[in-house]
């Protein structure tokens, strides 16, 4: 059979389950998933595989109303990532009525080029007769080549998706080795996984504005590695909700997050977590270099 490669960007507003969609595409984690919006940060490509076909999913920022430098690096790359694809996997959030965001993003996706696929996720959570009358609407006003009504977290419908996905594929060789996943260094992967923890962890204590930067990795003789990483937030206030009282939050923050990061390298891990206080930690030049991200003035 001939083999087909071709690159999808996965474009919604925040929270829309785009992540999480990725990740069931796959068969695996790639992408990190908290319930807090905005928690995808760069583009990741995600690799997934039906048959003799190879998709390539990038995984891009919801696109949002920017205020700050990090917010426009982040829908800057949302956009980005739609250029020259195949296809164009708009995720909508079927149970969420159509505000200001998801409208930004619908016209934002109506003057591209690229042909578009629709999906409705976390219909598990709709309204059936407001799911109908929310698809109807989409279709006609966006004109996709098709349209899938999928619950990402429960796998339904995600089979027909990916299918789908790989009909339409381009001809053309594999880019990327059968068991490659993703395209995301194993240093961005170990502060994605220690962020992630951050956010479930803390849930709403801990605001939007923090970040996590791999500041030395050494891989051991013994076959371990040892990971030092710091946890930038904005405020002092903040640096007590990271550590917790007798620093048994972040204590656990890094237990979770070692055991995560272990799992993705297939080894033993040694983590070291520290937390620094920097109100313009989003403007360091190196950590939009080190998450993926552009610079944008």
């Amino acid at each position: 059979m001939t083999q087909r490669c071709g690159l999808v960007a996965v474009l919604g507003a925040p929270n829309a389950g785009k992540s999480t969609l990725v990740n069931a595409l796959v068969g695996q984690k790639v992408a990190i998933v908290s319930p807090k919006a905005q928690t995808t940060r760069a583009r990741l490509m995600g690799i997934a595989i039906e048959d003799q076909a190879q998709i390539l999913l990038v995984d891009t920022p919801g696109i949002f109303a920017p205020r700050r430098r990090l917010d426009r690096a982040m829908v800057q790359a949302a956009w980005e990532g739609a250029e020259d694809a195949d296809r164009v996997l708009l995720v909508i959030d079927a149970a969420a009525k159509v505000g200001a965001r998801v409208e930004g993003v619908l016209e934002g996706v109506e003057s591209r080029p690229e042909p578009r696929i629709l999906v409705l996720n976390k219909v598990d959570l709709a309204e059936k007769e407001q799911l109908l009358v929310l698809a109807a609407g989409l279709a006609e006003r966006l004109q996709p080549e098709a349209v899938f009504m999928v619950s990402a977290t429960d796998g339904d419908g995600v089979a027909d998706l990916k299918r789908h996905l790989a009909s339409v594929m381009p001809e053309g060789p594999w880019h990327f080795p059968e068991d490659q996943l993703s395209d995301a260094t194993d240093r961005m992967v170990a502060a994605e996984l220690t962020r992630e923890q951050l956010y479930l962890q803390l849930h709403a204590e801990l605001p939007y504005a923090s970040a996590v930067e791999t500041e030395k990795w050494e891989d051991r003789k013994d076959g371990s590695t040892v990971i030092h990483q710091q946890i930038l937030i904005e405020r002092d206030s903040q640096k007590a909700i990271v550590l917790g009282k007798g620093g048994a939050k972040l204590k656990a923050i890094g237990a979770a997050a070692r055991q995560a990061i272990s799992e993705h390298l297939g080894r033993k891990v040694h983590l070291f977590l520290h937390v620094k206080v920097n109100p313009r930690w989003d403007e360091d030049r190196g950590l939009y270099r080190d998450i993926g991200l552009e610079w944008t003035d």
